[in-house]
């Protein structure tokens, strides 16, 4: 059995499941509402920011986390038959980020094209926050796996889980201006650029305000990148240090499913 396959099965099981179509329908709802209110593409996006911010990776944290703990008796069932770990995880893995991303793509997309908000240069903008929100639900998935197969009590992972979603979406951001404040006599446009790196919603909100000539809304950190990170350069170390959120946590993983006695 290859991954392929797993993964075909895990999609039917998150179907039936019907969480997904719930979240594509959120999605698809709002942004449609975005829209009738009288809403460009640019503002629609804009609007749609911090919910994709907020609302993506705690979706994809704690839904990951409790679709691995379910899928524990089919887990051990397969480690039973001569199948590869590696295959298993990626099955596993594809199963819950695919039917994710897409929910989210579609849902937010079809929108789009239905009102014509990908005109007058809304395409751009919209590709950046599709891809933003499809990465923020890797990485979170991957971070889900991660705490699930590191933790046997499910009450504990599931709290872990939304720690982490607390931490990344409300307690980093407070503790970057804690630091600021704190620090405020000493240079510290340097320090928050590292900061900003160490939480992948930040740099998400980053890029996707980078888009925008908005600086009064970024925040400290936000035009701390724009000024120094105003070029390409800027753009691709966002988007290198959000790859390695991503490709960290997945193998990491990866390594612990390896290593895990079902």
């Amino acid at each position: 059995m290859n991954t392929m396959k797993i993964a075909r099965y895990q999609l039917r099981d998150v179907m039936r499941s019907r969480w997904v179509l719930v979240y594509g329908v959120f999605f698809l709802l709002m942004t449609d509402a975005l829209f009738r209110f009288g809403g460009s593409g640019e503002r629609v996006i804009l609007s749609l920011m911090n919910v994709v911010l907020i609302a993506i990776p705690l979706v994809a944290v704690v839904l990951g986390t409790m679709y691995l703990y379910g899928s524990r008796e089919f887990t051990e069932l397969l480690l039973s038959q001569p199948v590869r770990r590696r295959s298993l995880f990626l099955g596993l893995f594809v199963g819950l980020g695919l039917p994710l991303s897409l929910a989210f793509v579609l849902g937010t997309g079809l929108p789009f094209w239905a009102h014509g908000g990908m005109a007058e240069g809304g395409a751009g903008p919209l590709l950046l926050l599709l891809g933003t929100g499809v990465g923020l639900t890797l990485i979170f998935a991957s971070l889900a796996f991660l705490v699930a197969l590191s933790t046997e009590d499910r009450i504990k992972g599931l709290g872990y889980s939304l720690g982490i979603w607390v931490f990344f979406t409300v307690v980093f951001n407070g503790l970057v201006l804690l630091a600021i404040y704190m620090f405020a006599d000493y240079p510290m446009e340097q320090p928050v650029i590292a900061l900003s790196l160490l939480n992948p919603v930040d740099l998400g909100r980053i890029l996707l305000l980078l888009s925008f000539d908005i600086s009064a809304l970024m925040g400290f950190t936000g035009a701390v990148f724009r000024r120094f990170f105003g070029s390409g350069l800027g753009q691709s170390v966002a988007l290198g240090a959000l790859g390695l959120w991503l490709v960290v946590p997945f193998l990491l993983g990866l390594r612990t499913f390896n290593r895990k006695n079902f």
